[in-house]
């Protein structure tokens, strides 16, 4: 059986479903500054040299800020973790 809807198209108490149910605010916000992240990882293709405490290492700008975002987002994810 399926829920009645009503002549807007909404189900019955209000809600959405589909796309535009899980579209909300905050998860657009967060779509967009993924968006803008990966666009400024991605235009940042020149060589940099960084140091490891000692060695020198080279690599595409790209792949160390991909590095420093992933670091920090696993640093992120375990600190939300543990506040629970």
């Amino acid at each position: 059986m399926t829920a009645k809807t009503s002549e807007s198209g909404t189900k019955a108490g209000g809600k959405r479903g589909g796309l535009a149910g899980a579209m909300t605010p905050a998860r657009i916000t967060v779509l967009v500054l993924v968006a803008l992240a990966l666009i400024f990882i991605f235009e940042n293709t020149d060589e940099t040299e960084i140091r490891l405490l000692i060695p020198l290492v080279t690599m595409p700008l790209w792949l160390a800020l991909l590095a420093m975002g992933i670091i920090g987002a696993l640093f992120g994810a375990y600190f939300m973790r543990r506040r629970r």
